[in-house]
């Protein structure tokens, strides 16, 4: 038999859990049509010695709603090992949205996920090739992608679609949720895998006002999951805030059998040794019948932040209220951060919520004092003899509200970190990808994963790490087809050389639509990526370009046509 690709040689790590094993792998009409011994020649042999071979990675939590219709490759996931990706978590997205609301869904976008309004406008243009949501997913079907795609169906587009701006300020008539819950069907019949949506304190849209989501009551949230039971297949995604708690989670998901997966469960969230009592309760409500899964992260989460968009600090209603006076009257940031009365609030107020805070703020970028970049803040103002609230707003004052710092806000302690990943409830997710580009970069996990918790803590074998970032998420996930290597499934693999394989060192770019900057990680020991039969990837360069016919696949209700 001869093969599309063969793949020699390398150790077969299938994503099951299972042990590797020494074999090769052959590829035929984007499928895998042979493992273990593989005679006969190949178009493209891969010599795999001393490599794992494993399933291509899934990534469920991303925001590429608005970037895939800019840039097919879907960078940087690709680049670490990610062959499927899931959109429209937290409830945000592009579709369904009219013509009269564009500006508002990309105005939410910039200020919720820290997405640039430019690069927005300039990528998605004028003129969107969609209104609805069956119609985005026939224009991500026509369009194509490098991997694979399964979405979400956003709650807040929806909301903002039946009820226009009012969806910022009030709850949904009973006509409303009737009319929303038939989009909800709509999407779920065109090929969405399940619901997501918001309710964290944290998530403010366009002139500060809270995104939709948040608007909606526990009934309205009942009636759109009630869909997925109806169904009988789907699962809802929820970032998580008082108004929707895991205990409602629990609810919906034993009341129409269906996954809730809420983000995220992370270190120190509810204070030092806090994550425990929550991963109980998922023991506890999964033994009561109800499938509620905290996603996790196995990287630090680190924020660049500058005070003209403090995302971090938008959980307290005093800065919240700031970013609503700012889209009213420009210049009312800096005049409060000048002022020593705001400033003492701001001390008092920041300490004790972040616990230790100042602490863990580094000076990214300050071109109006380049000696204090990469320092400590604490320290810089202690040589200074300032105080470290005084020196990050005059530093922010100095270079027109553009000097970054940088904190890990959570999951910092590793310890905690290990519980959180370990546990057999929870699923390791939360890269981001997408989204606050220019504030972290977390697309980088499954290889941070394979580097730092398999390699260097041993935390995980390569066969459980695998098996986390492939069969696991994809079955959460109702994801069908992906996430396993075996013959007869589609041909998503990686190859990639456990001595070396990592994320690279985080750099500032400037390569979005309108010259906007993100921070991207080049990806070490990823040899070859394929995405359904086909090499996207070798040695850390593309093998097809965004204009080329491209073989990833929408995958509707979890599958590829």
């Amino acid at each position: 038999m001869s093969y599309d690709i063969k793949v020699t040689g390398g150790t077969i790590v299938d994503g099951s859990g299972k042990p590797g094993f020494v074999g090769d792998l052959g590829i035929e009409g984007g499928k895998v049509v042979a493992l273990g011994k593989v005679d006969g020649p190949a178009d493209t042999t891969i010599d795999a010695a001393g490599k794992i071979v494993s399933p291509g990675f899934v990534d469920v939590h991303t925001h590429y709603d608005a970037q895939i219709l800019w840039d097919r490759m879907l960078t940087i996931s690709p680049w670490h090992g990610v062959t499927t990706t899931v959109i429209g978590n937290c409830g945000f997205g592009v579709a369904p949205t009219k013509a009269i609301h564009r500006k508002l869904i990309m105005q939410t976008l910039e200020k919720v996920e820290g997405m640039s309004l430019e690069a927005l406008e300039a990528g998605l243009g004028v003129d969107w090739p969609f209104e609805t949501f069956p119609q985005y997913l026939d224009a991500l079907e026509k369009r194509g992608s490098a991997i694979n795609v399964a979405t979400l169906f956003g709650h807040t587009p929806l909301r903002m679609y039946v009820m226009g701006e009012e969806s910022t300020e009030r709850v949904a008539t009973a006509d409303e949720i009737a009319a929303m819950k038939r989009l909800v069907r709509e999407a779920m019949e065109a090929g969405a895998i399940g619901f997501g949506t918001s309710v964290a304190v944290s998530h403010n849209g366009y002139a500060g006002k809270p995104v939709p989501s948040r608007q909606a009551t526990v009934g309205e949230m009942d009636a759109l999951a009630s869909v997925m039971g109806e169904l009988k297949r789907g699962l809802m995604q929820v970032t998580i805030g008082r108004d929707f708690s895991t205990k409602h989670m629990a609810e919906v998901s034993r009341k129409y059998g269906i996954p809730v997966t809420w983000t995220a469960l992370l270190s120190y969230m509810y204070g030092p040794g806090g994550h425990r009592k929550q991963l109980a309760l998922a023991d506890e409500q999964r033994k009561s019948g109800a499938l509620v899964i905290p996603q996790v992260s196995c990287r630090p989460l680190n924020f660049e932040f500058t005070f003209a968009e403090p995302f971090i600090f938008d959980v307290m209603k005093f800065m919240n209220e700031l970013a609503v006076e700012e889209a009213k009257a420009p210049g009312t940031r800096r005049r409060a951060y000048a002022d020593p009365a705001w400033r003492e609030k701001l001390r008092s107020e920041v300490t004790p919520l972040f616990r230790n805070w100042w602490d863990r703020v580094i000076i990214a970028w300050a071109p109006s004092a380049r000696e204090l970049e990469e320092q400590p803040l604490t320290e810089a103002a202690r040589k200074l003899d300032k105080d470290p609230v005084d020196l990050a707003l005059d530093l922010a004052l100095a270079n027109d509200l553009q000097a970054r710092f940088r904190m890990a806000v959570m999951n910092f302690d590793e310890q905690e970190v290990a519980e959180l990943i370990t546990d057999p409830h929870t699923i390791i997710a939360l890269s981001d990808a997408g989204a606050h580009a220019s504030q972290l970069c977390d697309a980088c996990y499954a290889t941070y994963l394979l580097g730092h918790w398999v390699r260097e803590r041993r935390t995980f074998t390569i066969e459980q790490a695998v098996h986390n970032l492939t069969q696991r998420p994809a079955e959460m996930f109702g994801i069908t087809d992906r996430g396993l290597l075996a013959e007869g499934r589609p041909a998503d693999v990686v190859v990639f050389d456990p001595r070396t394989v990592g994320p690279g060192p985080l750099k500032r770019v400037y390569d979005l639509p309108a010259g906007a900057d993100r921070l991207v990680s080049e990806a070490l020991g990823i040899d070859a990526v394929i995405v359904n039969g086909r090499v996207i990837r070798r040695n850390g360069k593309d093998t097809v370009a965004g204009n080329d016919p491209l073989p990833g696949r929408l995958l509707r209700h979890g599958r590829a046509a």
